[in-house]
Order: structure tokens, then sequence, then C-alpha cells
């Protein structure tokens, strides 16, 4: 069977959407679009447009970028008609969605930058709103992604800019089809593309079952006006994934339909604050429907949902500070609330405030609690539910309580399903695994007792006598476990940690082995601490959550303190704190404390930043940041507690948010033995059939998988050099997605304990040699990118993130350099050759090589003592940028100190010189003709020069 081109399957598609009743349209170039556009725009707002009032329109609509696009597509548009009156078109019906104009076309052609013809294009009232790019079955999607992305840069804002109106790409390959939101080129990334699913999350891969769903007028036409998300702080459009929809969808029907209650089961870190947001902003449109309010049970969410709702749409939430607003809220016409469950339980309670709600007692009120699991289980939930009686309630939640993992009060066992009713949808942690929306989960478990095995071996459970936990030898042990493989576990402290330890008494015992060490000089991470010290501190089951604190929690009197904690000493745990924030406050220049709940609650805001921002390395808690935490950056959990059930799966996820390809999996080490109650988490929220799903695979299979993987190189260049020989980029394209995936599985291996090149079949010389010609291979389809003939190469991701290594840089080279000088005679040659090598090898050094060589040859024999080189090379470089900027300068005729702004802008921007900007500092203007492509040569020599001079030094 041949395999099918891209022609047949882009005429195949257009059949097919002509049956779904797009009316197929022939539009050659941009002459033809905006004929149709005017017919269209006069169809649907049933007016006939002169060509004056017509050009008014697209100059309205004519500006800004995609974002402000979405936001002028959702408007009406104002004219002056030919009789001086103010008139307004609409250009898409967004309340009866399926009332527009449905066509589709296909090979379009813009000229920008360059020519690019665009596969199949969906006109929804003339204006291109979905683009489908297409790829022959066998090829990557990935290449169709980078393929809009390319699109994008060159040619999509081209003439009148109508492609800047694109709402939603679909890229497929016949095979595989996914679908993404339209951002900026800095926002958009393949990991933000989706699969369409069935509403019980079965994947629909096939593009004609794609589109028979998702491309019907009807539902494309829906996805588009109700299903994106304008993300105000971000300026970035936001799709809804399919198991998003279905909550939202399912949550808003039975709101329509029913007055009864029900709760979504989506897994950690799979965006409920995005369907919740969404859920809410289509409630308070319906008119059955008085308020929307949505609870969160802790302070530190509070803001977070307050942050992340109004990034969605800005000033839509007032932040509640204290019942009395949320009183004032209720009473008043906000028809958008999100508050405290404390402070609604309050509300309710108090009797000052009823007089000012007791006319919202039988009002439709709709209730969405954040995270349902966590406190409304009791007293709380029971008020709130009698007062308002006329209320629907929903949860959302990522871990359900079922009989299995309920506790016990003094309403009995309390599950989500008596509280809430259905579950209206679920979207559980192996959905999420498959669909590359969290990571799958790297589990060690580690002797914490003297033993030459590393592998826990014993169940330490079965040891629960204080002493020997809490043994100082054993906590000195897992200290010194811990600082000899975080750098191993982060990727060199590309990631962070989280610490987690059963009680106050035990992380300040742990805190102190940390920094004593660091004042000894046997490390140099950064790490912080945070943790309650009010009476309820230890009385939290492991595996539980801290309780909301508020202002007024606490401080708590110092005799009580030692009594709660008599083996602490003197000392109360508040004392403790406050020392250890005074150790964060040295290390930041910051000034917290203890000494009220505002200040404590900043420093607690200030370390969950820092944590995000890589600023801590391992943050040490008790139960804080255990739950309602995200953050990207975090890949790492220690963990020196008994977690169960809810409790262990939301403390896992804290760290396998998606992040880039460096981020391949959340590593969890424990050491203590919770193998058992980690089978048991999965078997509840998902099944132990899917623990091969959730769990990565022993360290052994990675082994194997990657031997696997060095023999499917072999057979497509048997050596280095063959590489060298490849006939076309078709062969270099195999070899390339060969190597790729030699990198991925090494990333992945690197993080074990136990990993050695010696366990594989190719020597770490020979990955180094390949991982050079790979490197040469990018830098000749970057060198594509200049050309007008684009290469097939530069559509691939070569994944670089998998390569650049922050130990390998500037500072390293230099430690190299003093070996080098003190080295012997004889050995010198050897160790030149293999600094220069390495730099061969690295991405962010290649481009340095050349210099370093020279300062080698020129400067480091005049050197007498290696202490000198640092300072030496610092001057070098110095001298060698100077004269590289004047040479620039002179080469192309530019003014340079304009030059050295335009330089120092890019740097801090990161947003490459504008044309316009190099011609301006130009000496000579050159002719129109050739002003294009001498500005373009500029900016390439200015980006060399940055890559070269500034990239990968500060570390030096």
């Amino acid at each position: 069977m041949t395999i099918q081109p891209e022609q047949t399957l882009e005429n195949n598609l257009v059949v097919q959407l002509e049956e779904l009743g797009y009316k197929k349209v022939l539009i050659r170039d941009e002459k033809d679009l905006l004929a149709n556009l005017k017919k269209q725009v006069e169809a649907h707002n049933k007016e006939q447009l002169s060509e004056k009032e017509f050009t008014q329109i697209l100059n309205f609509i004519n500006k800004g970028n995609v974002f402000e696009r979405a936001k002028l597509l959702r408007d009406r548009v104002p004219y002056l008609d030919d009789k001086g009156e103010h008139r307004t078109v609409e250009l898409i019906n967004q309340i009866h969605w399926c009332q527009n104009q449905f066509q589709v076309t296909q090979q379009i052609s813009m000229e920008g930058k360059y020519k690019n013809r665009y596969d199949v294009t969906l006109l929804v009232n003339g204006l291109p709103l979905v683009q489908i790019e297409l790829k022959r079955r066998g090829l990557e999607l990935k290449e169709a992604f980078n393929q809009t992305k390319r699109y994008g840069i060159h040619s999509f804002g081209s003439g009148q800019g109508l492609f800047q109106f694109i709402q939603i790409f679909v890229i497929s390959n016949g095979v595989n089809t996914k679908y993404y939101a339209n951002s900026s080129m800095n926002e958009r990334d393949f990991k933000q593309t989706f699969y369409w699913t069935t509403p019980k999350n079965q994947l629909i891969t096939q593009l004609s079952a794609f589109a028979d769903i998702f491309l019907e007028r009807c539902h494309i036409a829906k996805m588009i006006t109700k299903y994106i998300v304008l993300n105000e702080s971000n300026k970035s459009l936001m799709v809804l994934r399919p198991y998003q929809y279905y909550a939202v969808e399912a949550l808003v029907e039975r709101v329509k339909t029913t007055s009864k209650f029900g709760y979504i089961w989506h897994t950690t870190g799979s965006g409920k604050t995005l369907t919740s947001f969404k859920t809410a902003q289509i409630l308070t449109n319906l008119p059955e429907v008085y308020k929307v309010v949505f609870v969160v049970d802790r302070k530190d969410l509070d803001t977070q949902t307050i942050t992340e709702f109004n990034s969605f749409s800005k000033g839509s939430i007032d932040g509640t500070n204290n019942t009395q607003t949320l009183v004032n809220q209720l009473a008043g016409d906000n028809k958008l609330i999100v508050t405290t469950i404390q402070k609604l339980n309050t509300a309710v309670s108090k009797t000052r405030h009823l007089d000012k709600i007791k006319h919202l007692q039988d009002k439709r009120i709709v209730f969405i609690f954040d995270e349902c699991h966590r406190s409304q289980f009791g007293k709380t939930h029971e008020e709130i539910k009698n007062f308002f009686h006329g209320s629907q309630m929903f949860g959302f939640t990522g871990t359900p309580i079922f009989e299995k993992n309920a506790g016990s009060n003094n309403y009995g066992k309390r599950t989500t399903t008596m509280l809430f009713g259905d579950c209206l949808h679920k979207y559980v942690i192996t959905d999420a695994i498959r669909d590359d929306n969290v990571l799958k989960f790297s589990v060690e478990y580690i002797s914490t007792f003297k033993k030459k095995e590393h592998i826990l071996d014993i169940n330490v459970e079965a040891i629960d006598e204080e002493e020997v936990m809490r043994a100082p030898q054993r906590l000195e042990n897992i200290v010194e476990y811990i600082l000899e493989n975080h750098r191993r576990k982060t990727h060199n402290k590309e990631f962070t940690a989280i610490f987690c330890v059963p009680s106050v008494p035990v992380l300040i015992d742990y805190y102190q082995i940390f920094h004593e060490k660091k004042v000894q000089g046997l490390h140099d991470l950064k790490v912080a601490t945070i943790f309650s010290y009010g009476a309820n501190v230890d009385l939290i089951e492991d595996g539980g959550f801290e309780n909301d604190w508020e202002e007024g929690d606490f401080p708590m009197a110092a005799d009580q303190e030692r009594e709660l904690y008599p083996t602490l000493g003197q000392k109360h745990p508040r004392e403790y704190l406050d020392e250890f924030i005074g150790h964060y406050n040295s290390e930041f220049g910051t000034n917290y404390s203890t000494k009220d709940s505002k200040l404590f609650y900043q420093y607690y805001n200030d370390v969950a930043k820092r944590v995000k921002k890589k600023q801590v390395d391992i943050l040490l808690v008790v139960n804080m940041f255990l739950t309602g935490f995200d953050s990207k950056t975090l890949n790492t959990l220690y963990v020196d507690k008994n977690l169960k059930y809810h409790g262990l799966i939301q403390a896992y996820s804290r760290t396998n948010r998606i992040k880039g390809d460096l981020k391949s999996q959340g590593n969890i080490v424990c050491f203590r033995n919770l193998k058992d109650a980690t089978d048991e988490a999965i078997t509840l929220f998902s099944n132990i059939e899917a623990k091969d799903e959730i769990i990565l695979e022993p360290y052994e299979d990675y082994v194997e998988k990657f031997n696997e993987a060095f023999i499917n190189l072999l057979k497509i260049t048997p050596t280095v050099n063959s590489v060298n020989k490849l006939p076309s980029e078709v062969e270099e394209m195999e070899f390339i997605k060969a190597f790729r995936e030699l990198m991925r599985l090494k990333n992945v291996m690197t993080t074990y304990t136990e990993f050695s090149f010696e366990d594989l079949a190719m020597p770490e010389q020979t990955f180094e040699d390949y991982k050079s010609k790979y490197l040469d291979l990018y830098d000749k389809a970057k060198g594509h990118n200049q050309k007008e003939k684009v290469s097939i190469l530069s559509d691939v991701d070569f994944e670089l993130e998998l390569i650049h290594r922050d130990e390998i840089n500037v500072a390293y080279i230099i430690k190299l350099l003093a070996k080098l000088k003190d080295a012997p005679e004889e050995e010198k040659e050897k160790q030149q050759k293999a600094i220069v090598d390495l730099m061969v090898g690295e991405s962010q050094l290649r481009s340095k090589r050349e210099l370093v060589e020279k300062f080698i040859r020129e400067h480091l024999p005049q050197i007498e003592d290696s202490a000198q080189i640092p300072d030496e090379f610092a001057d070098f470089w110095t001298k060698e940028r100077i004269e590289a900027v004047r040479k620039l300068s002179e080469e192309e005729g530019l003014e340079s100190e304009q030059l050295e702004e335009i330089i120092s802008r890019y740097i801090y921007t990161e947003k490459e010189p504008l044309r316009d900007e190099v011609v301006s500092i130009m000496k000579a203007k050159p002719s129109l003709s050739k002003r294009k492509t001498t500005a373009e040569r500029v900016i390439g020599k200015i980006v060399d020069f940055v890559e070269t001079f500034i990239s990968g030094i500060a570390a030096a």
C-alpha cells in the first residue's frame, strides 16, 4: 500500500467538509479573500455595503495582534454609512452560534516575508477562523505544528492581516489529529495541542472521525464563541480541552434542567480553575441564576484563584478580604463572587450578618466548591446548605472522598457523593497522563538505615518507635542522600523540590542539619521552610491537610507551645521559625517574621513565589504546600512521612506539572516504605491495572529500551562519520528522530540514583560524538531558515532542552582551562582536545569555541598562575566583545552607540530588533530594493553576537 500523499488527504477532507454543510469557495489570494469577506459580512448582517463603507470596516479591524483581534471578532464593528449615520456590523453571532455563514477553501496564497500557501481554511462569515495544516501519513505532527509557527512569522500578518483572526489550528497526518488555540509565537507550545475525545475520554485521532465531530459547523462555532478564553494577563487565547468542555456542558445542563447537585472529578493538574471559570462565566449569563459563588477553603488558594480568574477576565472578581465584604457582595449586584468557606460560614452563622442576606435564602444561587474534598465534610457544609434553601451546590475535586478514604466526624463518614450527589464528569490521572496533560511519577524507596544497599528491603512502617524514626543518625543519612543526589534529581537545579516530614519537631531537626552543613560549606542549596505553630499543628492526621489560617489564628502563648513540644527544650516552634525566617531574610534581603499574621502571610506568598522562580532549591514542610500549590518548576518530592489515599496523590501531584522536554517525570523519593500506600491510592483513584501508566518502569527497563534505540540508530548510521554521508534530508530526518529518542531515554535515566553509562551498550564518548553530528544538522536547519526555499528539517523539533546542561557552561570551561594550565606537558594536547570536543557537543558553547581556542593559543601560555585565569579570561572576553561590536559597526556602516543600544534592548527583551530599527542606524541608507535583505543580514549578525558573547556567560 502506498503512503497517502498530502494532496489526497486534503482533497478528501474538503469533500467531507462539504458534506457537513460547508460551502466550498475558490480563493486564490488576499484579493479574493477580501472580495469574499465583503459578500459574507453583507449576507450575515443583511446589509449592502459600499466600497467606502467596507473600507472603513477593514481599517477598523486591521489593527493589533492575535489577542486584540480576538476581541474585535467578539465586538461590533462601527462605521459611518454613506448618509453620514453611525452603523455597526457583527463579525460573528455568539449567542446563536449556528447562525453564521460557513465556507471551506484550500491553498490560499499569502505573501509576506515569504510566499506561503495554506492547506485548508475554514471561513466563518468570510473571516479565516480555523486553519488546518496537513502532513502525509508517517510524518510527525510537530512538523505541521512548526509549519503554522513559520506561517505566523512569515505571512499571517501580511496585507490586511486577516489570518491574524485565526482562533483555532488543526494539525493532522491522517492518523493523528490535534487542535490548539492561536496565540503569540512565545506562548505557542506543542504541549498545548490536544486530541479531541468522547465524553468517556476515548481519543478521536483519525482525521475523518475528528472532522465529523469537532469540525461540524455548529460545534466548531460553539468552540470559538463559548469555549475560547481570552487570558488578559498573558494576552493570549486558551481553548478548553475536551474533558473541560464536557464537564462545563454537563454542569450547565444540570443547572438548566434540574435543581440537583453534582460534582466534577478532574485529576490534580488538569486545569480545574479554567474549567470552573468557564462554568461560572456561562452560568452568570443564565437568567435563571441569581448569583454564582466560587468557594475555596484556604487563604492562599483564595488569592491564587482570584488572580487566575482575573487573568481570564480582568476585573471580573473582587477578592473578599473579610466577612463584611462578602456580605456586602452577596447583598449587592455582584453576579460572581470568590470567597473562602470559612467566611461564607461566618456570614450564615453570625446574627449580625443575617439581616443583610436573609432575602437570599430562596434565591437560585449556584455554589461551586473548588477542591471540595478538603473542609466541606461537617458542620460548615450543613449550615451553608440549610441557610440557602434554593441553592445548587457543585464540587470540583481531583481526589474525591469514597467510603474507603472517608474520615469520621460528628456526622459520621461523609463521602463526596453523599454531599454532592452524582459525578457529572470524570477525568482521572491515567487519562491525564495519556493525554500528556500531567507527567508520570518515578518513585524510589531509599534505605534510611546504615546498610550497603540503597533500596529499602525492610518494612520501616513496622518500626514506628519515635526514637528510631527521629534518630539523629537516620536524619543525617537522609540529608546526606539528598545533598548527594539533589542535582541529579533536579537536572542540576533546573527544577526545585519539596521535602515533607511528619511533624514540626522533626522539621526543626532536619532544617538545623541542612543549615549546619551549609555553614560548614558542605553545600550551596537554598533551603527554606514554613509551618504553622498553633495549637493544632500536630493534631492533623498523616495524609491530611493544614487547617485554614486567618488573621488571629496565632500566635500562641510560649508556655502552651512548650507543653505541646517538650522535646524542643526551652524554645517553642515560633521561636525556631523566626530564626529560620531570619536566615531567609539574610539570603534574599527580605524582612519577614511571625510578629503578626500579615507578615507571616507575606512570608508564605514570598516562599511560594521563590519556589516557582527556582530561587529556593528545597522547601521543607509538614503539610503546607502539599495541596493547592501549582509550580511547573517543581519536579521532586522527598518524603519522610506516612501518606495515604487522597493525601498521597495530592502530595505526589505537586511534581507532575508539564514543563518542557527536560522535565520527563515527577520524582518521588520515599524514605519510608510507602509502596503499599501508593498502590492503594492508585487503585482508589484509577485502578491497580493502571499502575504502569502512572509510575515509571524500573531502571533496568529503560536500559533495555535505550539499547534497543541504539541498535535502531546504528541501522541508520553505523558509525559517527556515516552521518556525513546521508544522501538526503529524508535520511537525515531519520537520524534526527533516532538520536532524539536516545536523548529522551537518557534524560529519564539520569534521574535514577543507579544511572551509569557502563550499563548501556553505547559508550558515553560515542553518545557525545553522535550528539555533535546531531547539532551539526541543527545548525544546517537553522541556516536554511535564511533562504526562501525552506528545508524540511526546519520544521523538526530538535528538543535542544535535552542537550543543554547548565553545569557545562563558561564557568566550567574556565575550570578546565586552569587544569590545562597545571597539567604535565605530555597531557596538555589531550586535555585541550577534550575541551574543544566538549564545546562542540554543547549547543550553547559551539559559538564560543573559536574564541576559547584563541585564548588557549595566545593568552594561556603567558599566564603564570592558574588562579589568574578567571580574571584574565574575563578581560580577554570583554576586549573581544568590544572589538566584535566595532567590527560589526564598521563592516555594516552602523552608528556604534545606537548599535549598542539595540543590542542591549535585544538582550533585555529577547525580541529580535525590527527591520526599521536597524535601517535607522545605518550611516548610508540602502535602496528600497536592498533594504530588506541588508537589514535581515544585520539582524542575523546581532543575534549571532549575543549568542556568542552573552548567552551562557552569566555563570562565568
